[in-house]
């Protein structure tokens, strides 16, 4: 018995680890397969299935309540999956039609594979039941992005057993390294709507990280090579446009002007193109992508001295995003406090609107957008733990047209312009240890010595960033990451004096000596850095940073910053209970302190923050979070003039959702904040989602906003003692944001969105700075403070129909409306006659696009 004793527990030992991480098995084909979904073949009777499925939510780690049954099998060019889902109540499976990677609450079964096998990047391939395929890819090792489409066939059928469903995934979608006998990661997943229900092969344990370093082997895919593959998408598109009003200033255009007289259209060609660079990059480019985004931005009312941030929505540029994530890698959160944490890569500054400002005419023709020539981007990892990345664009000089006395003339108003973005990440030690680069460059060829354009943008551009992590203990608890960066533009004097005065500068401040505006500059530079401990396992929750950015860093060339000028620091400890009971499926408490301070040793910010989330077992939500600032000093709130005493303020955020997953969604937020001076804000946003057809689906819903601000930036004077002018400002802003969906098929889908804004302002009682560094004015004697009522409306209808795997027609109809008066009361009735008066934008685009492979 002694002897068998030791024995035991070694298989106890390595049958717990099997457990852990077990082994699935893909065959290769016999026969082929014919993708239709009813799993008639051999193969899929034949084939030994993964192991069981266990419940990842609500319950961890128990038996799915539904059986599964998975079998994986390859040919020389695909990966084929074989999914049958058993469902005792084939009645009650919710397959619901939707647009591809649309997120609706439908049965699902999903792959995930990591070809690599580096335990940090992969792929998932989904479909739900009703043939709605989903994809993307995986990176950072917990984080997915689904704007990458692969080309690739998924077919479900629906029986009395429940449902099946079928894949092919090409290989040529997929990057990985040649071997005669491959081992990839691979992970299987199922949702069961109606029981709120996910499973699958491997899970992440609540309060644990980490995702795909947890997937399970995928053996037995042998003497497969990944091929030199090309693939080509040509596309023409129709453009037919009649705008009324310019969208910058808001201003009707006049009915004599000659450039506006009318319906425009314009027909133009490029192309896409993805091929493989040897067997582990990826090369994607395109030629005069002119259609690009289908989805208008949201309207906004912005009073505050920061630039407004719109997501990229552009196919080529969203995809494969992950790769050139920077200064965020290692740890999975990275919570910031008020920190300003800079955007390294901001790809929307390729093709933006001209910057370049146009002398006096009786009418102007403005391009709306710069026009990309071209741009291409490789990714991939060139050796194990190597991952890399670049982006090349070249965008064409714009020029406006003006007329003057019936003559015409052209003006420069944007430059020829290359871009170019690099990225490389080594991870080494089992993923302990990550290193990694990301340059950004800019450079503008000018139109000769004396081109006006050379003292209205940056003559180039580069900024430099380091980032990485380090595991800190064995059980991969605590990690330690950053970034460090620098930043160096070059210009005209009269460019880099405009330079240092905007906002994200100040160098004018008088009371910054040390700072100050050099008018004989021609470079500006600059640099930023951010240290994090983060707490990644158990109960205890824990994070604190350290980070500064210098006042000239300057990132915008290529990049997105949302300030400088800062050191911030913050310390943040919680609690979390992980396990469900009775009622409680998930919850946390969470507080932190945070300090911010600018280089001249000014407190501006010092805040304790105190939050908390309560999800109940039927998936309901409660959250709520308070803010409460100390009195400090704003080097941003007279606009580049003195410090300006803030006083003490409370920001409050309460939220409320149902559940996310029912036919019928909603959900209620409310942000009351007070300030000490007076100053007070509430705005209230409920929403809703609701699917009353597998393949109709509505959300959206209004948000109102009410505020009284005491110190409204308005002007600075240098007349004046401080120069620095602030009214007493009523707001009111109502808008409604609505999305309607429709999945005729999975492959044609129609897409309606809507969104009316009506906002007033109302200026009142202005006064002046009296002092630096004080909270206290001086009534200032005017006229009346003018005060506006702006309406907008925004929508737009989008038909798309995928008529062949990776082929596509895109069918457009977008209109705005916007316009203002001098009405500074809020009277809903008069706001909508505004609007119903306003000038209208139309646009219509057409866009046929075809795949080959080659």
């Amino acid at each position: 018995m002694r002897r068998l004793l030791p024995l035991l527990c070694c298989l106890l030992f390595f049958a717990s680890t099997a457990a852990a991480a077990p082994v699935v098995r893909a065959v290769r084909l016999d026969h082929p397969v014919e993708l239709d979904g009813r799993l008639e073949e051999p193969v899929w009777r034949q084939a030994e299935s993964i192991p069981a499925l266990v419940m990842s939510d609500p319950d961890q780690g128990v038996p799915a309540r539904q059986r599964t049954v998975v079998r994986l099998a390859y040919d020389e060019d695909a990966l084929y999956v074989g999914a049958r889902l058993y469902d005792t109540a084939p009645d009650s499976i919710v397959a619901r039609v939707a647009r591809r990677d649309a997120d609706v609450p439908s049965d699902e079964f999903a792959i995930m594979l990591d070809p690599f096998h580096d335990k940090r990047t992969g792929y998932f391939f989904g479909v739900n039941a009703a043939g709605t395929l989903q994809d993307g890819v995986f990176f950072n090792d917990t984080q997915g992005d689904d704007s990458w489409d692969g080309v690739w066939q998924a077919r479900v059928q629906r029986d009395a057993e429940g449902w099946t469903a079928e894949m092919r995934i090409p290989f040529s979608q997929l990057r990985f390294r040649d071997a005669e006998q491959m081992v990839w990661g691979v992970n299987v997943q199922r949702k069961v709507t109606r029981y709120n229900e996910e499973d699958a092969l491997v899970y992440t344990p609540r309060g644990e990280s980490g995702r795909v370093s947890r997937f399970a082997e995928l053996h037995g895919i042998d003497g497969v090579r990944s091929s030199q593959h090309l693939e080509i998408v040509p596309y023409v598109t129709n453009k037919t446009e009649a705008v009324r009003f310019d969208t910058n200033d808001l201003l009707p255009y006049a009915s004599d002007d000659p450039f506006r007289g009318g319906w425009k259209a314009r027909f133009s060609a490029g192309g896409d193109l993805r091929a493989s660079l040897g067997s582990k990059l990826t090369l994607n480019a395109t030629v005069n992508p002119d259609f690009g985004q289908v989805e208008i931005d949201p309207a906004v009312v912005n009073l505050s001295d920061v630039e407004s941030f719109f997501m990229e929505k552009r196919p080529f540029f969203t995809e494969g995003v992950g790769v050139f994530r920077c200064g965020n890698n290692g740890a999975n959160d990275y919570p910031g406090f008020n920190w300003p944490e800079p955007m390294f890569f901001y790809s929307r500054r390729i093709g933006r609107a001209p910057q370049g400002g146009t002398p006096s005419a009786d009418f102007v023709d403005r391009p709306l957008g710069t026009h990309i020539l071209g741009a291409a981007k490789i990714t991939g990892q060139v050796a194990p733990g190597w991952n890399i990345g670049t982006v090349q664009a070249l965008t064409q000089r714009e020029e406006a047209t003006l007329r003057t006395a019936g003559q015409d003339s052209r003006f420069g108003v944007e430059p020829l312009t290359w871009y170019g973005v690099w990225r490389g990440l080594h991870e080494m030690n089992d993923r302990r240890q990550g290193i990694g680069f990301m340059g950004t460059t800019t450079a503008r060829f000018f139109d000769g010595a004396s081109d006006p354009l050379r003292d209205q943008v940056n003559r180039d551009a580069a900024v430099g960033t380091f980032d990485g992590w380090t595991v800190l203990d064995e059980k991969r608890v605590w990690v330690l990451s950053g970034w460090a960066s620098a930043s160096r533009v070059s210009g005209t004097t009269t460019r880099i004096t405009a330079l240092q005065r905007r906002s994200n500068h100040y160098f004018q401040r008088p009371d910054r000596p040390d700072l100050g505006v050099d008018p004989n500059a021609t470079s500006l530079t600059g640099w930023g850095s951010r240290l994090w401990l983060n707490k990644q396992q158990g109960r205890l929750m824990f994070n604190a940073a350290l980070g500064a950015i210098s006042p000239g860093f300057e990132n915008n060339d290529l990049g997105f910053q949302f300030g400088g000028d800062i050191v911030n620091a913050h310390v943040m400890a919680g609690w979390q209970w992980q396990e469900p009971n009775a009622w409680r499926q998930y919850a946390y408490v969470l507080g932190a302190v945070a300090h911010s301070w600018d280089f001249g040793g000014n407190s501006t910010l010092s805040g304790t923050y105190l939050g908390g989330m309560l999800e109940q077992r039927n998936h309901w939500s409660w959250n709520a979070s308070t803010f409460l600032l100390a009195p400090a000093y704003s080097p941003r709130a007279t606009r580049g003039g003195p410090l300006m005493r803030t006083p003490l303020r409370a920001m409050t955020q309460l939220s409320f959702d149902t559940n996310s997953r029912r036919s019928w969604f909603w959900s209620l937020g409310m942000s009351p904040e007070f300030t000490q001076d007076g100053s007070w804000s509430m705005s209230v946003e409920p929403s809703f989602a609701w699917r009353p057809s597998p393949g109709l689906g509505f959300k959206g819903g209004p948000s109102y906003l009410r505020a009284h601000d005491e110190t409204q930036w308005v002007d600075n004077l240098g007349t004046l003692a401080t120069g620095s002018r602030f009214a007493q400002i009523e707001q009111t802003q109502w808008s409604m944001n609505l999305r309607m969906d429709y999945a005729a098929t999975p492959n044609l889908s129609v897409q309606l969105f809507v969104q009316p804004l009506l906002s007033t302002l109302d200026f009142h009682d202005l006064k002046e700075l009296a002092r630096s560094r004080s909270d206290e004015f001086l009534p200032v004697q005017a006229g009346a403070l003018a005060g506006s009522t702006f309406a907008s409306l925004r929508g737009n209808a989008v038909v798309r129909w995928e008529y062949a795997p990776g082929s596509s027609a895109y069918f457009v109809w977008t209109q705005e409306r916007a316009d203002a008066d001098g009405v500074s009361d809020f009277d809903v009735e008069h706001s909508f006659r505004v609007l119903s008066n306003a000038p209208v934008n139309n646009v219509f685009m057409v866009k046929v696009a075809h795949h080959f492979d080659l």
